[in-house]
């Protein structure tokens, strides 16, 4: 086999949508697998849907995500330029060797003649039973033709497909799919309104100059591989057709269809690898890398959405995805998507990330919040509360109060915890905190203390230490009570419940 190239290549249309990102990530492991290089070409051919900003998010999302590309348009290459709407030229030649060769005719057909038509038709398509009817360079004399263009009349250039042929298309997934060419319409290859090319031109003849040995996109675009076929036929390189290898749609986690950025609002996750700030509405939906996920993790998550390690392993560094990918294990079938199972990806990586990490991550939470702590305090309080969390921006919801005391008190738990007895509890317990030498320097003794002192008073401990983390945290929650004392101190500790004995009534 010769050496595998395969290409992404997106439009900068707005923001790269996760989708995407997995059909990029299905390219690299299987260009790194294979020894392979892979490309990043921009397919900004339709000028009408240009997004400004676009472009570079794309490319920061991938570089964020650790997909390498070999050649593209930040990388250059060989096979330079690696921007569509750069190689108009490229295309004018192809579609005159099209032209010239009868696999391809100009058509002058206006809007307005076009929808008429429709009406007229039902179900009509431009094609090889009603390409007559129409005005195009097969119904015009070759003069009429000329005149028109030297007048500057508009007018696209179409493929010219034979009926009642099967156009075979092996899929690497889906195995041989075979359309009969009657279905499919004569496709516009290059409007003269711009002198780009449309979609299928530009990619026939990127991927064939462009040496690309394997075309891995979705399932949507399966309807258009029989036409770039038949494109590949019409200039006579069959022998350099890459394969072809359809991936499952993305679907939504509930209900049916293709998962959209509208799911993600409705149910709150994300559906972009970065922040997108919309430059028409100023719009801004969140991504990934802000809400706190791991590069790797998402990397790991998308890779399990739609192919499967043939084990029960679920854990993959990105090497291990490299070793192991291969399209017999990709599904046919859409992959619902679990945002759930995200966060657990994201958990497990959490977990194994060195604390050092973590704190450097949280401290910009903490300086936001007016919090200037030290950093071995910090990597206690991270270290006693990650199990708790899913994404590093939970981390201050979560440990809030080992750097700030509480302002309010949770009336549930205030309501439920503090009794008509608590106050003057509360107080003997602090007297009791004050005579302690040893209530912060030795966690363990100050816990067999303090519930020595409890029995000998002869109250209950669940009313006396309830009540004690609601003066600490503000409401029932938090970690063992006397890892927390241990980090705040036993002077913030007296201070916390003097302030909750105060306030509380």
């Amino acid at each position: 086999m010769s050496k595998v190239r395969v290409r992404f290549a997106p439009s900068p249309t707005g923001p790269l949508h996760i989708g995407g990102v997995r059909t990029a990530l299905y390219n690299y492991l299987f260009a790194k697998q294979n020894g392979g290089d892979m490309l990043l070409r921009i397919e900004d051919t339709d000028s009408g849907r240009f997004v400004p900003g676009a472009e570079e998010y794309i490319t920061d999302s991938l570089e964020w995500l650790g997909i390498k590309i070999d050649e593209g348009v930040r990388e250059g290459g060989p096979f330079a330029p690696y921007r569509q709407s750069e190689r108009k030229a490229i295309y004018k030649q192809h579609v005159d060797q099209l032209l010239n060769a009868g696999k391809a005719y100009i058509a002058f057909d206006t809007p307005a003649e076009l929808e008429a038509k429709r009406t007229e038709i039902k179900n009509f398509q431009y094609d090889a039973s009603t390409r007559g009817l129409m005005t195009n360079s097969l119904t015009l004399s070759p003069e009429e033709v000329q005149k028109r263009i030297q007048n500057s009349e508009q007018y696209v250039v179409r493929i010219k497909i034979e009926p009642n042929e099967e156009v075979h298309v092996q899929d690497i997934i889906r195995g041989d799919v075979v359309i009969n060419s009657s279905v499919l319409d004569d496709k516009v290859l290059l409007k003269s309104t711009d002198g780009l090319p449309t979609y299928h031109l530009a990619n026939v003849v990127d991927d064939h100059l462009m040496e690309i040995s394997h075309v891995i996109r979705g399932e949507e675009w399966l309807p258009s591989a029989p036409l770039h076929v038949l494109l590949y036929r019409a200039f006579g390189w069959e022998d350099t057709m890459p394969q072809f290898a359809h991936l499952p749609l993305l679907l939504k986690p509930d209900g049916n269809g293709k998962l959209s950025k509208r799911d993600g609002d409705r149910l709150g996750f994300p559906v972009f690898p970065l922040e997108w700030k919309d430059p028409k509405t100023g719009d801004i939906s969140t991504g990934y890398r802000e809400t706190g996920y791991d590069p790797e993790a998402v990397i790991n998550f998308l890779a399990l959405l739609g192919w499967h390690a043939g084990s029960d392993q679920e854990i993959f560094s990105m090497d291990e995805l490299i070793a192991q990918f291969s399209f017999d294990r990709c599904s046919k079938s859409g992959a619902k998507f679990d945002f759930e199972k995200a966060k657990w990806f994201n958990h497990q990586y959490l977990q194994q990330k060195p604390i050092d990490v973590l704190v450097k991550e949280f401290l910009p939470t903490l300086q936001a919040n007016g919090v200037n702590a030290d950093d071995a305090t910090v990597a206690k309080v991270v270290s006693l509360m990650r199990e708790r969390i899913n994404l590093v921006n939970e981390l201050w919801e979560t440990t809030s109060y080992f750097f700030v005391a509480p302002a309010a008190y949770d009336e549930k738990s205030v309501q439920k915890r503090w009794k008509p007895d608590t106050a003057q509890q509360l107080m003997e317990l602090m007297s009791f905190i004050e005579q302690m030498d040893n209530f912060t320097s030795d966690k363990a003794a100050a816990e067999t203390q303090t519930m020595a002192w409890i029995a000998e008073k002869g109250y209950k401990v669940g009313d006396v230490m309830n009540a004690f983390r609601i003066a600490l945290v503000g409401e029932s929650k938090g970690p063992h009570i006397f890892d927390l004392t241990e980090i705040i101190g036993k002077e913030e500790t007296l201070r916390r419940v003097a302030k909750a004995i105060e306030t509380i009534h």
